[in-house]
């Protein structure tokens, strides 16, 4: 039987969402640090407000961003890349949400020309360059993946578990659980996870776009806080 993704495809999914990868999601909390500041969520509580972030904001927004930008990177359709980035961050209505993405999306870009090297990623730097785009994670990650031979839903799930796995990350730094329970949380996510990249890969750029008002109210909060340990 032949294995339906090559290992080389396999190792890159693999090194862009490992932990060690400086693409800069050791910096953010993805807004868990406003909830913790404002009292909103406990250790009992932090696996719903993790399948929620994925459902209603990381899903609609990034995750869908990620799939329309790796589709079109694959067909060679630049003018659809563009267009995607644009509405991604015109749907980021908080500075924070918009600056973590375009921070750490320069340096996966950086990090991915160094790394990878690849004509398509060497295309959208050089939209880069031209101040075409702006480096948006998702869009450069969409490429990157498209470059590297993985699928679409392979792409996007690799990058959810990311999300999910950097979000506990910061519940640890936080204090809000254990090195234990951090897996057990993770591993609960698997499900949401999965329901999450379905959604995505079905979703058109009209549709492109979370809705967490919460969220939003906690991250403008968070942007006035005297004291931060996360930059979102």
């Amino acid at each position: 039987m032949n294995d339906p993704m090559p290992t080389q495809a396999l190792l890159t999914g693999l090194q862009l969402t490992d932990s060690a990868f400086p693409s800069g999601y050791y910096t953010l909390s993805h807004g868990l640090e406003g909830f913790q500041q404002a009292r909103a969520v406990t250790p009992r509580s932090l696996p719903a407000l993790l399948h929620d972030l994925l459902r209603h904001s990381a899903g609609p927004a990034d995750a869908t961003a990620l799939a329309l930008a790796h589709r079109a990177a694959g067909a060679e359709d630049w003018d659809q890349v563009v267009a995607v980035e644009r509405r991604l961050y015109a749907t980021k209505l908080g500075r924070e949400a918009r600056q973590a993405a375009v921070r750490t999306g320069r340096q996966l870009l950086d990090l991915a020309g160094e790394v990878y090297g690849t004509p398509p990623i060497e295309h959208y730097r050089t939209l880069y360059r031209a101040g075409t785009v702006r480096g948006c994670q998702p869009v450069v990650a969409g490429v990157v993946h498209a470059a590297a031979g993985l699928t679409t839903r392979q792409a996007v799930t690799c990058e959810l578990f990311a999300f999910a796995a950097s979000f506990v990350g910061a519940a640890l730094r936080l204090r809000l659980t254990d090195h234990r329970r951090a897996q057990v949380v993770l591993h609960g996510a698997a499900p949401v996870i999965e329901e999450t990249v379905e959604a995505a890969l079905r979703r058109e750029l009209p549709d492109l776009g979370g809705c967490v008002p919460v969220a939003d109210v906690m991250a403008g909060r968070h942007e006035r806080a005297e004291a931060r340990l996360f930059a979102s």
